[in-house]
């Protein structure tokens, strides 16, 4: 039996037929590289160019944070079901941060799983 991670699709995992579904289902996530400690800064999370019918779509992105010098991570930043047809798979976001992490985004695909992207934002003083 895998584990549930095991089943997530990133760039430095992904092999076979999944190699080809890369640019169009790894989550973009756009942020600053540092911050401020306490100051709103914004991050926006895409996925694609994609398909949106019901049958080939994105369905969910989520944002999440791994914290560093916490004690239980990651902290779920953000979660949106997409409806097919209408909704873009885009989710923007402003956030304030005391302490550096990695922002890891996923994007489940209702034919190609599950996808993620990460990025470290540092804290500055």
């Amino acid at each position: 039996m895998k584990t549930f991670g095991s089943l997530i699709y990133t760039s430095e995992t992904v092999s076979g037929e999944a190699v080809s579904k890369v640019e169009s289902h790894i989550p973009k996530i756009d942020a600053p590289e540092s911050v401020k400690k306490g100051e709103p800064f914004d991050v926006v999370v895409t996925v694609g160019p994609h398909p949106n019918t019901p049958q080939h779509h994105i369905a969910r992105v989520e944002l999440y944070l791994y914290e560093e010098g916490r004690g239980f991570n990651p902290v779920l930043l953000a979660s949106v079901d997409l409806a097919p047809g209408y909704a873009e798979p885009r989710i923007a976001i402003r956030l304030r941060l005391e302490k550096s992490g990695t922002l890891y985004a996923l994007a489940y695909c209702n034919l190609h799983g599950l996808w993620e992207s990460r990025k470290e934002v540092r804290v500055v003083e």
